[in-house]
Parts: C-alpha cells; sequence; structure tokens
C-alpha cells in the first residue's frame, strides 16, 4: 500500500468567494443570468451563498460592517483570474442571446482542454469584473481527461 503524506485526498472546488459592493447587484447576476440557487445566508457577515452545481460561489459584500476582514489590502486588487464553471451541453447561439438580454458583454469565446476535455468556453464578467469562464461538456478528449 502506497504511503501518503497529507492525512486527506482532494475533492474538487468546495466554494469560491468573490468580493462585491452591491449585494442586491450581485443576487440578481448569479440568481438570473447564472441562474444559481440561493444557498446560505450571513447576515451579520453580509454574506451571501449561491449554489454551482454542487459547490458554492460565496458573495461577500465589503460595504457591510461585518465583512471588514474581507477589504482588500489594495483598493482595486485581485488574487483570482476566473473561475471556470462547468455546465451541461448548451447550443451557443442560444447562450449568446441570453448574456445579450440580460447586457452580459462576452469577452470572448475559445476552445480549449480542461478538466472534462477539449470543450467550448464563453468568457464573461459579473457585476464586479470577477472573471468567468462558462465551459461546456468536452466535445471531444484531449487526451488527458478521462
Amino acid at each position: 500500500m502506497p504511503h501518503r503524506t497529507v492525512p486527506f485526498a482532494m475533492v474538487g472546488i468546495e466554494h469560491i468567494v468573490f468580493i462585491v459592493d452591491d449585494m442586491k447587484k450581485a443576487l440578481d447576476f448569479y440568481r438570473d443570468v447564472l441562474s444559481c440557487p440561493i444557498g446560505y445566508t450571513y447576515p451579520a457577515l453580509g454574506m451571501e451563498q449561491v449554489w454551482c452545481g454542487t459547490s458554492l460561489i460565496v458573495l461577500w459584500d465589503i460595504t457591510h460592517p461585518g465583512a471588514k476582514s474581507a477589504i482588500p489590502p489594495v483598493s482595486g486588487g485581485r488574487n483570482v483570474d476566473h473561475v471556470c464553471i462547468a455546465t451541461s451541453p448548451f447550443d451557443h447561439a442560444e447562450l449568446r442571446a441570453h448574456f445579450k438580454a440580460h447586457n452580459v458583454e462576452i469577452e470572448r469565446e475559445a476552445m480549449h482542454g480542461g478538466a472534462r476535455g477539449m470543450g467550448h468556453s464563453f468568457y464573461i464578467f459579473d457585476p464586479f469584473g470577477n472573471k468567468l469562464e462558462i465551459k461546456g461538456p468536452a466535445e471531444y478528449s484531449d487526451g488527458t481527461a478521462s
């Protein structure tokens, strides 16, 4: 039996935390544009969570007094490039129309590899400048995904 050097095994992404400054706008985007069901709420912290499949996206409103520890040390700084959200199959034209109807600009589209193989991605931004990659399932294997 191989020796494990850590007392745990990786399972996947549990949650990601985005800093926001308008909770209503954040919930409107994640609920209405991306169809994320509302999850847990922490009113004392100014925090709301939405479901993204089996993972959570945590929205932390830095205008709330309970979010003092979330305020970044550098105004406008960031520490995440983007989050990739795996999706079911989608019609590309239908998704473009959906984003347009919600005034969400598509930064770019791409076909590249990921955890599920080669698939089509749309890159968009939420109202707070967080970049999201909306990635459909593998259209063909890139040789690394199972």
